[in-house]
């Protein structure tokens, strides 16, 4: 009955979660057990043998996930695909194909091979560069990034499958947010080993993950609009002390308006 709870017998319930058809949360990624799933046994450990040393992609593997990954996505309604990537714009881009490819007698076959799977080439001149080529030079290319799953974005037009990849220019030069957050886990990855081998503990990778903060604050859309701090930063940069400095617990634990109970539900 937790599941159906709402405060004062208000319609603010969520479905029951211990039904099977209700567990949604993650049902559009192709994740590590839909792959175990779906891929040939050897082609699994081989992918996840990649993904814990950090090491080159086979392209006979690359083409068994393309198979694999193109089936699960067209099952679930997707007729495209995209090389989903964060350019330096503040948002995110994307370059849309088919998986459908026409043939000499004038219908059409569903192709994916490993090398679309692995590698794309958008409009590089599209993007800011900060300065680092001429527009002449604007070739761009994006690459799969297999420690991030794939997944399906439903919208009122169909259904699409993201592959997330980090974007560079033709030359190696980071064109986007995610390869500075890959070489920097790379370089982590490298000192904490160091240390490690100081502490005799053996070990050839360490993984660093990013989650989302413990606690978070909610601001009426008003009020942000007025904040310049927040405006400009996301963050805040003045405002009042708290009462007594932090010594009541009024704010900790207390009943949760049901606004914002609202908010978390959805």
């Amino acid at each position: 009955m937790a599941a159906q709870w709402s405060p004062n017998g208000g319609a603010l319930g969520a479905p029951d979660l211990t039904l099977p058809v209700n567990q949604v949360f993650g049902a559009n990624v192709f994740s590590a057990e839909v792959q175990r799933q779906r891929l040939p046994k050897a082609a699994f450990r081989g992918l996840q043998a990649t993904l814990e040393s950090g090491g080159g992609l086979d392209p006979d593997l690359a083409d068994s996930v393309a198979v694999a990954m193109r089936e699960w996505a067209m099952e679930r309604g997707a007729t495209h695909f995209t090389h989903w990537f964060q350019p330096l714009t503040g948002s995110t881009a994307e370059k849309h194909d088919s998986f459908y490819n026409p043939t000499s007698e004038g219908a059409a076959i569903a192709e994916f091979s490993g090398k679309e799977l692995i590698q794309g080439e958008p409009d590089a001149s599209s993007f800011p560069t900060g300065g680092i080529r001429a527009t002449f030079e604007a070739r761009g290319y994006t690459a799969w990034d297999p420690t991030s799953p794939a997944f399906i974005l439903e919208n009122p037009n169909g259904a699409l499958l993201c592959i997330p990849t980090a974007f560079a220019s033709w030359t190696g030069e980071a064109l986007d947010h995610k390869i500075p957050l890959l070489r920097s886990m790379d370089a982590l990855s490298r000192a904490a080993v160091r240390a490690l081998e100081v502490l005799d503990v053996d070990a050839t990778r360490v993984f660093t993950t990013v989650g989302a903060e413990q606690e978070y604050f909610l601001i009426d859309e008003q009020y942000f609009f007025e904040r310049p701090d927040l405006l400009s930063t996301e963050r805040t940069l003045f405002g009042a002390k708290p009462p007594k400095g932090h010594e009541l617990d009024d704010h900790y634990f207390g009943s949760i308006p049901e606004r914002v109970l609202a908010y978390m539900l959805e």
